[in-house]
């Protein structure tokens, strides 16, 4: 069934007030707690509840799977979807942890801006860095919050310096703290000179009351504090739209997300300088427009969130048109045809069915067994499109698999299949060791942790690990396999894309072998140089 149609101006206008935004950090920055806080201030929930459910709470609804709750982190990017002053918000959470890297940058290809958590005592970590540079790469311009910071931190000047000087990005303060970090004693706003105070609620589930001053009201109240922070804040250029879609500058709030500080200057920008959606460059033609007739793509897999059903969930980020539930689409890699009865918003784990959506909302389909992460999905009465490819990571970490209860191998084969079909982690085949021992490839070693415990609670197959010492993979092309396989150290696989890939021990073993046989080309595939 294909939708009547609509024209391109109503299109264009639900697309004017989409805003589509991850949040990003280094671990423990606070990342699922301001995704909560957010949504707090949007009133899409009554009350806020730490990673850990504090005071007998839930959870944050972003971190909803068992293992997420028992380990305090985030593993897996959740999506919530909410209105917020006129304009519908698709939030998606990310894990900060390096090992779960993937996950991430291919949230960064769904969204159109993102907000970078910065914790104020320590200002820019490893992984902050890495995000800073990947997001600068693939023109996703960044909003800096600087979180904590009713708690003993880096000096606010001393932050600015390191964005400036170790990521070439400026600063420019849409707010200033009126004390130090520690000693917060409210947000100046540098725009017209006035500030604001809040108390804090116990637990922080609810929203922070808040007093506001005019300029002159907040300088006789504040005296010395309040003229440092002016002072200080003018010493930074104010915030320049152009130059922070261009990816020059970065706006700069500062606040704390458990006690709801801050959190809705940080609405209100997102909705102000946020990008709307726009068109998107396609692999095959010319950029897709958003008025054009329906198209996405599949950015996440996501199973286990249903106790009661063992589904999945394909996340398809909106490009271009109207997507209505039932409709009839073509699925771009198989050039079939693919129906969408079962469609739904995200907010967190709780679903409902959708509708309609537009560019830049996110749609949830369910069962959606054919579909992997990168597919491109495209209304057949438009023209044909094919999106980019999602970024794939060099593995770092292998192991072989295998099952513990040669009973349930056939529930293992099939929970190896779908793990990957979500792209927790890429299986190899060595012609070796035969597909009844797949070699599981990781950028991180959290991912067989996560890896054993799905499939031991949801498949029921316990699964053991070998681990491997090798720590390099390289694409072999097929005319070399044999002078490879030759080489001692180096064991051949094959990808489920038929690429041959040569697993290598480290570094100085790859220069080794290229030394020798100047003749053949071992290519690195670590989407994060690109």
């Amino acid at each position: 069934m294909t939708p009547p149609p609509l024209s391109s101006a109503t299109v264009t206008a639900e697309a004017s007030r989409r805003r589509s935004i991850a949040v990003i950090s280094h671990p423990d920055a606070g990342k699922s707690t301001l995704t909560e806080a957010l949504a707090l201030h949007a009133r899409a929930i009554d009350s806020a509840g730490a990673t850990h459910g504090k005071a007998g709470r839930s959870g944050t609804v972003s971190d909803w799977s068992e293992i997420e709750r028992a380990r305090g982190i985030s593993i897996s990017s959740a999506a919530l979807q909410f209105e917020y002053d006129g304009h519908m918000i698709n939030l998606l959470d990310t894990p900060g942890h390096a090992d779960f890297s993937e996950d991430t940058y291919r949230v960064l290809t769904a969204v159109d801006a993102a907000v970078m958590l910065l914790d104020a005592s320590k200002g820019l970590e490893p992984q902050t860095l890495k995000l800073f540079d990947v997001c600068r790469r693939r023109g996703v311009p960044v909003i800096t919050f600087v979180n904590k910071w009713d708690r003993p931190g880096k000096g606010v000047l001393e932050l600015c310096d390191e964005l400036e000087q170790r990521i070439g990005l400026q600063p420019t303060p849409l707010s200033w703290p009126i004390g130090e970090a520690g000693r917060f004693v409210g947000l100046l706003d540098r725009a017209d000179g006035s500030a604001r105070t809040y108390r804090k609620l116990p637990g922080g589930a609810n929203l922070a009351e808040e007093t506001h001053y005019d300029d002159a009201a907040a300088a006789k109240e504040f005296g010395e504090d309040y003229e440092a922070a002016f002072d200080e804040a003018h010493l930074l250029e104010p915030v320049d739209r152009e130059s922070f879609l261009q990816g020059k500058t970065t706006p700069m709030l500062f606040g704390a997300a458990l006690a709801n500080i801050g959190v809705r200057q940080l609405l209100d920008t997102v909705l102000d300088l946020a990008p709307a959606p726009h068109s998107r460059e396609s692999d095959d033609g010319p950029a897709r427009e958003v008025d054009e007739p329906f198209s996405g793509f599949v950015f996440k897999i996501q199973a286990g969130m249903d106790r009661q059903h063992r589904d999945h969930l394909a996340y398809v980020r909106v490009c271009s048109g109207r997507f209505e539930r039932g409709m009839t689409v073509t699925h771009e890699r198989s050039n079939r045809p693919f129906a969408t009865k079962y469609a739904l918003s995200v907010f967190g784990r709780e679903r409902d069915t959708i509708e309609e959506a537009f560019p830049g909302d996110v749609v949830g389909l369910v069962n959606a067994s054919n579909l992997t992460v990168g597919d491109t999905l495209f209304d057949p009465e438009g023209s044909h499109v094919r999106f980019p490819p999602m970024p794939a990571f060099a593995p770092e970490h292998f192991a072989v698999a295998s099952v513990r209860d040669p009973g349930r191998s056939k529930q293992f084969r099939k929970a190896i299949a779908q793990l990957e079909q979500e792209g927790v982690m890429q299986v190899l085949v060595s012609e070796a060791r035969g597909d009844a021992n797949p070699i599981l490839a990781a950028v991180g070693p959290l991912q067989f942790e996560v890896a054993q415990f799905r499939m031991e609670h949801e498949f029921s197959a316990v699964m053991r690990l070998d681990h491997l010492s090798f720590s390099l993979a390289r694409i072999v092309q097929p005319e070399d396999l044999a002078v490879v396989a030759s080489s001692s150290g180096i064991e051949i696989v094959r990808r489920r894309d038929g690429v041959w890939l040569a697993l290598v021990r480290d570094i100085w073993r790859v220069k080794s072998f290229e030394r020798a046989h100047p003749e053949v080309t071992l290519t690195s595939l670590d989407a994060s140089e690109d």
